[in-house]
């Protein structure tokens, strides 16, 4: 599942994924798990309401480690 993104254009972070989301340009959304509900909820709000999918992730270490960051990372997505 985590292979995506690093073969892939991803944009790595809760403010670059709720931009890009409104611009309609997301193909996936990548959430971890262990991230607060208040960082990630608008981010999978938004998703659903452009009927984009999230995918859960265990923990925010591994998101960050898959999208090649040295920071943990909460949210992440798949770009056009």
């Amino acid at each position: 599942m985590l292979y995506h993104l690093k073969d892939t254009k991803k944009i790595v972070g809760t403010k670059q994924t709720l931009k890009w989301l409104e611009r309609e340009n997301v193909k996936l959304v990548f959430v971890a798990k262990d991230a607060d509900d208040r960082v990630t909820s608008q981010v999978v709000e938004l998703a659903k309401a452009k009927n984009v999918e999230v995918k859960y992730i265990d923990s925010m270490h591994e998101l960050g480690k898959e999208c090649n960051v040295e920071v943990k990372t909460a949210v992440a997505a798949i770009i056009e």
